[in-house]
């Protein structure tokens, strides 16, 4: 039987059709039975979750990533369908050592029925934006704009299979796990991606971007403040532009608007502290900025895809 954690296709269809989720929520929307994974506070842009699937024939609507997601199959096989909202169905027959790669800015429909067997396993890696960020500034230079990821499924890439096979080793049967050396897998993950697997969007988005360094300022001064109110003035006196071109710069260079981005820094933020730390969630929610503790969960919930209880509730297991 599918794990009570998931959310059926009624739930989501009204919930999450116009929601971005983070990656590392994505097993909240999922069936499947997860597995127990060690946890590593200290890797904050590396989420590992491992788990067994069963045949699925009613479609499950699967809400849009922040971060991208990368699913590799590690047993079993299986036959995976894919759609666009209203579209046709796209089928893949995958078994162990296929992988997916979700970047998607829109939901779609999935189902699955298993091959040979009962079950297939699979691993999810998360892998924060700040990694595949810095993929980016290294291989495209300190101009490039946001890193927009093409959707793959049910595709074959030795690297990238031989690289989640380690860090899954790493991370789950070594006695003494060893963070800079799972980094480093993330690292070499995230370069290989940036250079395979960019999408054709990207190169339009690099002209009349927000110059890095001032690109650079304008974050670190979010990152300082995310406890105050968002001021659109202060952020475009930093980059010396009008509000209006700011603005429309800074969504060239990060594909979010400055109070989207904000919004999503708040979370990061609120996320770490909920994971790392005993403050309740009223202490969180003032700390990125919310007086109001249901303000606070229900911006985390648009975002996150969970409350900020259920959040903490659902990676302390």
């Amino acid at each position: 039987m599918a794990s009570n954690r998931f959310k059926p296709l009624e739930r989501v269809s009204t919930s999450c059709a116009g929601l971005r989720i983070t990656a590392e929520s994505m097993g909240e929307y999922l069936p499947g039975e997860p597995q127990a994974v060690p946890p590593h506070p200290e890797l904050k842009d590396i989420v590992i979750q491992l788990f067994t699937h069963r045949s699925v024939i009613d479609p499950i609507l699967v809400p849009a990533v922040v971060e991208p997601l990368l699913v590799l199959v590690l047993a079993g096989a299986a036959k995976v369908e894919e759609r666009a909202l209203g579209g046709e169905w796209e089928a893949a027959d995958v078994m162990a050592g296929d992988f997916f790669l979700t970047s998607t800015d829109e939901p779609y429909e999935m189902r699955w029925q298993t091959q040979g067997g009962e079950t297939f396993d699979v691993m999810h890696l998360y892998l924060g934006l700040p990694l595949i960020e810095q993929a980016s500034r290294e291989l495209l230079g300190h101009h490039a704009g946001a890193v927009h990821l093409r959707d793959v499924s049910g595709a074959r890439d030795e690297r990238v299979a031989f690289v989640m096979e380690q860090l899954r080793v790493e991370w789950v049967e070594e006695r003494s796990p060893s963070s800079l050396f799972a980094r480093s897998l993330a690292q070499a993950l995230a370069v290989h991606l940036v250079r395979t697997y960019l999408a054709d969007i990207q190169a339009g988005r690099r002209v009349n971007a927000l110059q890095a360094y001032k690109l650079r300022k304008v974050i670190d001064a979010m990152s300082a403040e995310l406890g105050d109110e968002f001021s659109l003035a202060r952020l475009a006196g930093l980059a010396e532009l009008s509000e209006y071109h700011f603005s429309r710069m800074f969504k060239r260079a990060t594909g979010l608007s400055p109070s989207q981005y904000f919004i999503r820094l708040r979370m990061a933020r609120a996320r770490q502290l909920l994971l790392e730390t005993g403050r309740s969630v009223i202490e969180v929610g003032l700390e990125v900025g919310y007086s109001s503790p249901s303000h606070f969960s229900q911006v985390f919930r648009r975002e996150v895809g969970v409350t900020p209880s259920e959040f903490r509730g659902a990676r302390s297991r």
